[in-house]
C-alpha cells in the first residue's frame, strides 16, 4: 500500500484519537482512509466490525490488504456460517463485514460477544438516518458496549445539503462528537496537492453549427416543459428546478423528491410533462456523448413512438423542436435532388416522401472531439519517438463516461470516422431495401465518376465489419487477460490490413501490429471493463462508469500507471483520484489532456457539480461552527437519551387508584419476529419503543404479539403482488387456522401518500381484478381476521405496543413449532382442519353455527343421519336446517323439479 499523503496522514491521526464523522471531498481517497483503518486492526487482538460496504468493495479492499502482504485478512459473516458456530467466528477476531441483517440479529440474540468488540468502522454514513438498520445495529452496541469505538466516513457532502440539520442528526445516530470536514479547498489539501500538480491540457472543442442549433433547440425546450410543469403545479415554484439543475444528473431525483408524496394527484399532462424531462435530457447527454447517426437514431424513435401512441404532450410542435430535426437530419444526410437541394430546409420540416428518401446523400459528419482526440494521440506518439530520457514510451489510459462511448472511441481509433459512421448508418437506417439498392447504385455511379467522397471499397467495409464484429465478441470474453486481448485484436487488425490498406491508420498503429510484446510484462484486468488499442505503447479505453467493479478504474490506474491520461469526457471524482496518484508517485511524469466542448451543456454540468459541491462544504463548516453537541452525545455512560428504551411521556400521570400511586410491576414486553423482517425498519422502531425481539424464522405469520395474535405484514406493493398470485390467501388461511386472532397489516410509505387507490383511477365499474375486489372477498373468506392500516412503521410500532397491553408474552418454541401443514393445533382447536373447511362449504353453514355443529356432530358421515328437526335444533335456524338438509338428502333430478316448480 503506498504511503498516506500529508492530509491524509493527519485525518487518520485525527480519527484515530478521537472518534468521529469524516467527510471528504468527493475523489480524495475515503477508500484510502477506510484502508489503512482495515490494516490497523487486521490482527486477532481486536475485533471490528465494518458497516455498509457492497461485496465489490470488501473484494477491492481485501485485495489491497493481501498484495500489501496482511496475514489476517478480512472476514465476511455470511448465511453460510451456522447459528452455532457464529459466536466462536466472531470471537476469532480480526476486521469482518457483515451484512446488517446478520449483524442486527446477532446482536439481539447475543450470538456476537458485544462487549468485546473494538469498534465499528462506518463506511457512507451520509446514509445512516434514524430509523435504519445500521443505526439500529450501533445502538443495539452502544447500549451493550460502552468503550467501544465508532468511527465514520464518507465523501459525499452534498447529500448533506438537504433538509433540517441533516449533519446533526447523522453524528446523533452515529453516537459520534467530533465533525472533520476536509474540502478540497482546505489549506492542507489545496498547498500539498499544488506542489504536486500533473501537466494539464485543456482542450475546448468547439461544437459543429449544427449541433449548437441542437442544443439550443433542447434548452429552449426544457426551459418550456419546466414553465409548463411550474403552471400547473404552483408548488413546485423552487430554485432546485431551474435549468441549470435540469441538466445535471441529480435532477430526476430532486423531481421525484417534490413529486412522489403527491403523485396520485397529479393529472395526466404533469406526468407526461415529467416523462419529457427525462427523454430532452437524454437528447443532451445523447448530443455531446455519441455521433450524429446514434443521435439521430434516438429522435425518430420519439417521433415513431408518439405517432404510435397518438399522445404527445406538444414539445415536437414547438418551433424549436422542428429546427432540431432539421439539424440532426442535416448531420446525417443532405437530398440530393437539385430542386429539393434549394427547398431543403422546407423538405426536411414535412415527412420526407419515399422516393426522396431514396435520394439522400451521406453527409455523415465527425465527432469534433474525436478530431481532437486523433491530434492527442499524434501528439503522444511523436512523444513517445523521443522518450528514451523518460525510461520508454508511456502507457496512455483514455477514460470516456460508459461502455458504449468506449466501444465507439475503440472503433473509431482502428477504423477511422468515416468508415464507422457509414457501418452505423447501414445498420441503423438502411433497412429499407429499396433505399439500401438505389444507394448502392448512386454509390456506384459516383465511383465511376471517379469521385469516391461517399463510400470507399464496400467489400472491405465488409470485412472490416465482421472483424469488428468479432471484437465486440472479444470484449464479453471475462477470462482473457488485457495481453491476450490485445494480442488478438493485432491479429484481426493485420487481417484488415491485408483486405485493404487503410489511409487513416497512422503511422505508429501500423507499426505497432508488427511489434511483438516483452513476454516478462503481464497486466491482468478485469476483462469486461476496458478496450485495449494498441500493446505498444499500451493504450486502453476505460469507461468511467457502469463497470461492475465500482474500483475498477482505480486498478487500472495503479497497474497500467499510464503516463498519458485522457479525459474524453470530464468527471469529478476521477479528475481528483488523478491529482491523488500524481502526488503518491512524485517525480514521475502525468499528463492529462482534458477534452470538453466549449459552452456545452457538458461543461455546465462538471461546473455546477463543483460549485454544489463547494457550496456543500461551505454550509457544513456554517453548521459545524454553531453546533452545540451534549457532552454525552458518545453514549459512553448512561445519560444519552438516544439509549433510553422506555417512550412512556415524561407528563404521564401516575394512576393513585392503584394501590396509592405506587410504582406497578411492569412484565417485559416481548414480540416474535420473522427473521425476514429485519429488512424492514419496523423491528428497530419496535425495540426503541422498550420491546423485546426474539428473532426466529417463523412459517406462519411476520410478527407475534401475544399466544393469540399474529400479524403479516405487508406493504402495498407486496399486497398487490401476494392478491394476485394467490400466496396471501394460503397466508391467511395458515393464520386462521393457528391463531385466534389474525391480522393483515397493510403498511405504507410514509413518504407517500395514504391511500390505496390513487383518486383518478376509481372507476364506476367495479371490475372483479381491482384490489378492493380481492381484499372485500379476503374479508368474506376470513371473517375472523383483522386489517389495520398503518401509515408509517412509526404508527405500527405504537399500534403493536398498544395491542400488547394487558397480554400474555408469546413463546417464541409454540411459534417456531407452528407450520403451513403442522398437526399442533392451538388448546381450543380439538377438530380436523379438513372436514371443518369441508362443512363451511355447505350451504346453511356459516362461521357463526359451524362450532355448534362439530360439538354434537362427530364426523360428515354422523351428520348425514340427522334429521331436518335435529339439525334446526342444533343450528338454531330452520332456514339453515332446510337448506343443509336438501343439499344432503336432494337428488338431483328431485332438485331440479323443485327448481321448477320455484321458477
Amino acid at each position: 500500500m503506498a504511503a498516506l499523503l500529508e492530509h491524509e496522514s493527519q485525518i487518520f491521526l485525527d480519527l484515530f484519537h478521537q472518534d468521529g464523522l469524516v467527510i471528504c471531498a468527493r475523489g480524495l481517497g475515503i477508500d484510502r482512509l477506510l484502508l489503512r483503518f482495515l490494516r490497523l486492526y487486521c490482527e486477532p487482538a481486536s475485533l471490528v466490525l465494518v458497516l455498509n460496504t457492497s461485496p465489490a468493495e470488501e473484494e477491492y479492499f481485501i485485495d489491497q490488504l493481501r498484495s500489501d502482504g496482511v496475514v489476517h485478512l478480512p472476514r465476511r459473516v455470511t448465511n453460510e456460517i451456522t447459528n452455532n458456530t457464529r459466536y466462536e467466528f466472531y470471537t476469532q477476531g480480526g476486521v469482518i463485514f457483515a451484512t446488517s441483517r446478520i449483524l442486527v440479529v446477532d446482536f439481539l440474540t447475543d450470538r456476537i460477544p458485544a462487549n468485546l468488540i473494538t469498534g465499528i468502522l462506518v463506511y457512507k454514513a451520509h446514509r445512516i438516518i434514524e430509523s435504519c438498520q445500521e443505526a439500529f445495529i450501533l445502538r443495539l452496541y452502544r447500549q451493550k458496549n460502552k468503550q467501544g469505538f465508532i468511527k465514520a466516513f464518507t465523501d459525499n457532502a452534498v447529500a448533506f445539503n438537504t433538509g433540517f440539520c441533516h449533519v446533526e442528526r447523522v453524528m446523533r445516530n452515529l453516537f459520534v462528537k467530533k465533525l472533520y470536514l476536509w474540502p478540497r479547498f482546505h489549506i492542507a489539501v489545496h498547498s500539498f496537492l499544488e506542489k504536486h500538480k500533473p501537466e494539464v491540457v485543456e482542450i475546448h472543442v468547439s461544437m459543429t453549427p449544427a449541433m449548437l442549433a441542437i442544443q439550443t433547440s433542447v434548452l429552449d425546450i426544457l426551459n418550456a416543459c419546466l414553465r409548463e410543469l411550474k403552471r400547473y403545479n404552483p408548488a413546485l415554484e423552487v430554485e432546485d428546478l431551474s435549468l441549470e439543475n435540469a441538466i445535471g444528473k441529480p435532477f430526476d431525483k430532486t423531481i421525484r423528491h417534490y413529486l412522489d408524496p403527491l403523485w396520485h394527484q397529479l393529472g395526466a399532462k404533469t406526468k407526461s410533462l415529467v416523462q419529457d424531462l427525462k427523454i430532452l435530457r437524454t437528447l443532451l447527454l445523447y448530443l455531446t456523448q455519441y455521433d450524429c447517426v446514434t443521435f439521430l437514431n434516438l429522435l425518430e424513435s420519439l417521433k415513431a413512438s408518439e405517432k404510435a401512441f397518438g399522445e404527445n404532450s406538444g414539445w415536437l410542435f414547438l418551433d424549436s423542436s422542428t429546427s432540431m430535426f432539421v439539424n440532426a437530419r442535416a448531420r446525417v444526410y443532405r437530398i440530393a435532388d437539385e430542386k429539393l437541394n434549394q427547398k431543403g430546409k422546407a423538405s426536411a420540416k414535412s415527412d420526407v416522401k419515399k422516393e426522396n428518401e431514396l435520394k439522400r446523400e451521406l453527409v455523415l459528419e465527425s465527432n469534433p472531439k474525436w478530431e481532437a482526440l486523433r491530434e492527442v494521440l499524434k501528439e503522444i506518439e511523436n512523444e513517445n519517438k523521443n522518450s528514451e530520457d523518460l525510461g520508454g514510451p508511456g502507457q496512455v489510459l483514455i477514460c470516456a463516461s460508459d461502455d458504449r462511448a468506449c466501444a465507439q472511441l475503440r472503433e473509431y481509433i482502428i477504423a477511422g470516422a468515416e468508415a464507422f459512421l457509414t457501418r452505423l448508418y447501414n445498420k441503423t437506417f438502411g433497412k429499407d431495401e429499396k433505399a439500401e439498392e438505389v444507394w448502392i447504385k448512386e454509390k456506384t455511379a459516383v465511383k465511376s465518376k471517379g469521385n469516391a467522397r461517399p463510400d470507399t471499397g464496400p467489400q472491405a467495409k465488409k470485412a472490416k465489419l465482421k472483424a469488428s464484429s468479432k471484437q465486440n465478441k472479444n470484449k464479453k470474453q471475462q477470462d482473457r487477460t488485457i495481453i491476450q486481448m490485445i494480442g488478438k485484436t493485432e491479429e484481426e487488425k493485420r487481417e484488415e490490413v491485408e483486405v485493404e490498406d487503410n489511409k487513416e491508420l497512422s503511422s505508429s498503429q501500423e507499426s505497432s501490429i508488427e511489434e511483438t510484446i516483452p513476454e516478462d510484462f503481464q497486466v491482468n484486468l478485469p476483462s469486461d471493463c476496458y478496450y485495449g488499442i494498441f500493446k505498444n505503447p499500451l493504450t486502453i479505453i476505460h469507461p468511467l462508469q457502469g463497470c461492475s467493479d465500482p474500483y475498477a478504474l482505480t486498478r487500472v490506474l495503479h497497474e497500467v500507471e499510464p503516463r498519458y491520461v485522457v479525459l474524453y469526457d470530464a468527471e469529478l471524482t476521477f479528475v481528483r483520484q488523478l491529482e491523488i496518484y500524481k502526488a503518491s508517485r512524485p517525480g514521475k511524469p502525468l499528463r492529462v489532456y482534458f477534452l470538453i466542448y466549449g459552452g456545452s451543456t457538458e461543461e455546465q454540468r462538471y461546473l455546477t457539480a463543483l460549485r454544489k459541491e463547494k457550496e456543500a462544504f461551505e454550509k457544513l463548516i456554517r453548521e459545524k461552527a454553531s453546533m452545540v453537541i451534549p457532552e454525552e452525545r458518545e453514549g459512553r455512560d448512561e445519560t444519552n437519551l438516544d439509549l433510553v428504551r422506555d417512550v412512556k411521556p415524561a407528563y404521564a400521570s401516575t394512576d393513585t387508584r392503584k394501590a396509592g400511586g405506587q410504582e406497578q410491576k411492569t412484565v417485559q414486553q416481548t414480540v416474535i419476529v420473522d427473521m425476514r423482517e429485519f429488512r424492514s425498519e419496523l423491528p428497530s422502531l419496535i425495540h426503541r419503543r422498550g420491546i423485546d425481539i426474539e428473532p426466529v424464522t417463523l412459517e406462519v405469520g411476520d410478527y407475534i404479539l401475544t399466544p393469540d395474535i399474529c400479524v403479516e405484514r405487508k406493504s402495498v406493493s407486496d399486497l398487490i403482488g401476494s392478491l394476485n398470485n394467490g400466496r396471501l390467501y394460503a397466508q391467511c388461511i395458515s393464520m386462521s387456522r393457528y391463531y385466534k386472532r389474525p391480522i393483515l397489516l397493510i403498511e405504507f410509505d410514509p413518504n407517500k401518500p395514504f391511500s390505496l387507490i390513487p383518486r383518478g383511477s376509481l372507476n364506476q365499474e367495479i371490475s372483479s381484478n381491482d384490489i378492493t375486489s380481492k381484499l372485500t372477498l379476503l374479508t368474506l373468506h376470513f371473517p375472523k381476521l383483522r386489517i389495520l392500516w398503518c401509515p408509517s412503521p412509526h404508527a405500527t410500532a405504537e399500534l403493536f405496543e398498544e395491542l400488547k397491553q394487558n397480554h400474555p408474552q408469546p413463546d417464541a418454541e409454540t411459534a417456531m413449532a407452528v407450520t403451513a401443514d403442522s398437526e399442533i393445533l392451538p388448546e381450543t382447536d380439538k377438530y380436523n382442519p379438513g372436514p371443518q373447511d369441508f362443512l363451511l362449504k355447505m350451504p346453511g353453514i356459516n362461521a357463526k353455527n359451524c362450532r355448534a355443529l362439530m360439538d354434537h356432530v362427530k364426523s360428515i358421515a354422523e351428520l348425514v343421519t340427522l334429521s331436518k328437526d335435529e339439525l334446526s335444533k342444533i343450528l338454531g335456524n330452520a332456514a339453515n336446517a332446510v337448506q343443509l338438509f336438501d343439499f344432503i338428502h336432494l337428488t338431483y333430478g328431485e332438485a331440479l323439479s323443485k327448481g321448477k316448480i320455484k321458477r
